[in-house]
């Protein structure tokens, strides 16, 4: 009885290891987050065929606070996309020139043409956040920021644009985790600028100006969808589950029959010697 007592203690253990809390939340099984990404990863691709086919434009735009996991969400979604139907835009901080442009206007050059989604990692919705609290734009800069983005976005709808928005939401806790986190790893280290280390200190004020943003740009034409991102895992589920859901599309592959053809016969052509190539080092295998 003893050794069947430790047995069933054993595996609790391993249990509570799989189901890790976080904020009170179990964490998904690995190899059932792999099984349920993959399911949405194909009717993404299913969706982009429906966009590219029906000439829809779809503009996802990806916001929330440092290490929320945005980035991670948009490689899942773009993975097995084309970039060309599907393209990532992250714009570098404004040029000088750009800086005395219409605001929304280096923007615009990335809007969706018909049978395009793109998605934006990071928007115009900086001036709202990290300029406003860094100190990048003034109060009147900001204040024409929030009047002017509402109708903006009515026009980008009205011109026949989907526009769906994300803000990713994390705990103070989490992600000063995920911070501490990359201070250890190698490959991650590059996402702790001096930006991020500096408006990690003002966690107050990042609250204070997604609150006013949120007053004034979660409209009815394009409403703010929020996304508990705690469990990187369970986000990226739930944010693609959803923006599958907000545009209805059909499976058109059941159409599209592709039929390999058969190659055309030799003519005759010689090849140059192989000799002749310059070829890379095959350090692999070992």
């Amino acid at each position: 009885m003893a050794k069947k007592k430790q047995d069933n203690s054993k595996d609790n253990s391993k249990d509570n290891k799989t189901y890790k809390l976080i904020n009170g939340q179990k964490k998904i099984k690995n190899e059932v987050y792999e099984k349920e990404l993959v399911k949405l990863q194909l009717e993404l691709v299913k969706l982009q065929e429906w966009i590219k086919e029906k000439g829809l434009k779809v503009a996802v735009i990806f916001e929330g606070r440092d290490a929320a996991g945005k980035g991670g969400v948009i490689k899942r979604i773009t993975q097995y996309l084309n970039p060309r139907v599907s393209p990532v835009v992250a714009l570098p901080a404004p040029t000088e020139r750009e800086k005395t442009q219409w605001y929304f206007q280096r923007y615009v050059a990335h809007l969706p043409a018909a049978g395009e989604m793109a998605l934006f990692d990071r928007s115009w919705y900086n001036r709202a956040g990290v300029e406003r609290v860094m100190g990048f734009c003034n109060d009147e800069e900001h204040a024409e920021f929030l009047r002017s983005c509402p109708e903006f976005e009515r026009m980008l709808v009205r011109s026949g644009i989907i526009l769906i928005k994300y803000w990713f939401s994390v705990s103070d806790e989490v992600q000063e985790e995920r911070f501490q986190s990359r201070l250890t790893d190698p490959l991650k280290q590059w996402k702790l600028s001096p930006m991020d280390l500096e408006s990690r200190m003002k966690w107050e004020e990042y609250s204070k100006a997604k609150d006013e943003m949120f007053a004034y740009t979660d409209i009815k034409q394009a409403p703010w969808y929020v996304v508990n991102s705690d469990v990187k895992k369970h986000a990226r589920l739930n944010c693609i589950s959803h923006l599958l859901s907000m545009i209805p599309y059909e499976d058109l592959s059941k159409e599209k029959k592709i039929v390999l053809e058969k190659r055309t016969q030799s003519q005759g052509y010689i090849r140059p010697p192989m000799s002749d190539q310059t070829f890379i080092p095959e350090v692999f295998p070992k």
